[in-house]
């Protein structure tokens, strides 16, 4: 089988996910690459997302890195939503995983069933598996683990990401996911890394036999990572 780092490399790129060229982020880095995670935008390509993230956690699962007695699948609200759910799917209907799906709500809810929290509930000792896109600074993983553990004593086994920037932050010279995992002790996993996402684009041609990235744009991506990767 083509390996995981190609397979989803491909289909991010046939997605529109993934895009080659020189974008300026948020961050105000200019970056060679660019990873919009709105682009898996309908049924299809969210429940092929799905079983990209259910395919890396039971191989995690199988080398020990997860617990196989994961309880939910969390994903942060907005763009954590979808994962949670389809990863939830994926694990179930694929891999005979009985596995729930949770999500917080930006604003507690003070009426009807209440909370800020959706789907599975959240017990004490429950395993909770953490899902989110593209970790830039980790953020999203600090706000949800106050929320996460004022609702039970849960144990929270991992986080699994799409792809690891592997890029320092701003304030230190380890990465995001480096820190993340020194702040929080659990592990954090990502379907590819930008290291394997180049090494697989700069094996694919176009359709008329012309290599996918040009020169040009390989060499920009060496200079970023030494300049930013961690």
């Amino acid at each position: 089988m083509t390996p995981l780092d190609q397979r989803f490399t491909e289909f991010m790129l046939q997605s529109g996910a993934l895009r080659f060229g020189d974008f300026t982020l948020k961050s105000g880095r200019r970056s060679p690459y660019f990873i919009n995670a709105g682009a898996f935008n309908d049924g299809r390509k969210i429940a092929t997302l799905g079983a990209f993230y259910a395919e890396k956690i039971t191989a995690a699962i199988a080398d020990g890195t997860l617990p196989q007695d994961i309880a939910t699948i969390f994903g942060p609200a907005y763009k954590g939503i979808p994962l949670a759910v389809s990863t939830a799917i994926a694990l179930t209907s694929m891999h005979g995983m009985e596995v729930g799906y949770t999500f917080d709500r930006k604003e507690k809810k003070d009426h009807g069933d209440g909370g800020i929290l959706v789907g599975t509930p959240l017990e004490d000792g429950m395993k909770v598996l953490l899902v989110d896109d593209v970790m830039t600074a980790g953020t999203a993983v600090r706000e949800v683990v106050p929320k996460l553990k004022a609702a039970a004593d849960v144990d929270i086994v991992g986080l699994v990401l799409s792809v690891d920037r592997m890029e320092k932050t701003k304030d230190s010279d380890i990465s995001a996911v480096k820190s993340v995992e020194q702040e929080f002790g659990f592990p954090v996993i990502a379907i590819a890394n930008v290291r394997e996402i180049f090494a697989a684009a700069s094996r694919m041609v176009t359709l008329d036999g012309q290599p996918l990235l040009s020169d040009a744009i390989k060499h920009s991506a060496e200079d970023y990572l030494k300049r930013y990767g961690a």
